[in-house]
């Protein structure tokens, strides 16, 4: 089995649980046994079952163990191969000392963003995480937070600012933003919070693991109906499934089933050619700031 690439420390472990359960749920999906059942067989509710095939949470090596004879898997070679996946998956990441103020729901999605080879966004109200300047991105995080203490305010920003390493290292993803208009005319922190902000995002879009698209205002109605979401792609790398991820008010979702991010795909592709070529983007970008 081969190992994930791009996944190191805790962003390896949150790769290699979400492996590890797909793993487990293909294999108990052909054995025929329910979630109800195999949370019987290690002692734990149907939902346990359901978190660890989402990777959601750590393995035991008698849990697995369990599981596999359970799931008929007798081939020493092939639970070997599972069960040495277990110690890899308890790994803490960076972002766990930032817990007070990362949720649980969203230290899985630094995980899946540190190991993925490939990051496709469509943003509709915000600049890409990934590509905010450290004062904008103070202002997204004062907006999203009003009554929070100014410590913790600083903590978000250093997280997003941490973030950012994955664009600097020499094997870090690919990364395509597709953003609406609107992210570019509305005046987070200010005019000259802005004006860094867009010229940052020119100087980004010469990056050359970096597409950077806008949706201009008033084309089409798809931009409305679909929202924010990001599909995180891992090349096949250790039988990783590719993830969509999709962030709501005080929780997230992440689908991996082939159909389901094959569908993500698809608008994204529309999204991306309704979208300003590259030149153009960098034309909009020079029209915003000269607006400012």
């Amino acid at each position: 089995m081969s190992g994930v690439q791009g996944g190191h420390g805790g962003a390896g472990a949150v790769a290699r649980r979400l492996q590890l359960g797909s793993q487990l749920r293909r294999l108990r999906e052909a054995s025929g046994v329910t979630r109800e059942s195999a949370g019987y067989e290690i002692r734990a509710s149907e939902s346990k079952i359901s978190r660890m095939e989402l990777g959601r949470v750590g393995f035991k090596q008698r849990d697995v163990a369990d599981l596999l004879t359970l799931y008929g898997v007798t081939r020493e070679s092939e639970r070997a191969a599972l069960l040495a996946l277990v110690g890899e998956t308890n790994t803490p990441g960076w972002w766990h000392a930032y817990g007070e103020v990362v949720p649980p729901w969203f230290q899985t999605y630094l995980g899946l963003e540190e190991a993925a080879r490939e990051i496709s966004s469509y943003e509709v109200q915000f600049i890409h995480g990934l590509l905010q300047t450290e004062e904008y991105a103070r202002a997204v995080c004062l907006l999203g937070n009003p009554n929070a203490a100014e410590e913790d305010i600083e903590r978000r920003v250093a997280v997003r600012m941490r973030r950012q390493h994955i664009l600097r290292s020499p094997d870090g993803p690919r990364l395509l933003a597709v953003m609406d208009e609107a992210a570019l005319r509305r005046p987070c922190g200010g005019r000259e919070v802005m004006r860094a902000q867009l010229s940052r995002l020119g100087e980004l879009a010469e990056h050359p693991r970096i597409t950077l698209l806008v949706m201009p205002l008033g084309v089409g109605g798809l931009a409305a109906e679909s929202g924010a979401f990001t599909v995180l792609g891992f090349d096949g790398a250790g039988d990783l499934p590719d993830q969509v991820y999709l962030e709501q008010f005080t929780t997230a979702i992440y689908l991996d089933r082939p159909a389901e991010v094959a569908e993500y795909r698809t608008v994204l592709e529309r999204l991306r050619v309704g979208s300003l070529s590259a030149e153009g983007t960098l034309g909009l970008l020079e029209t915003a700031l000269q607006d400012l």
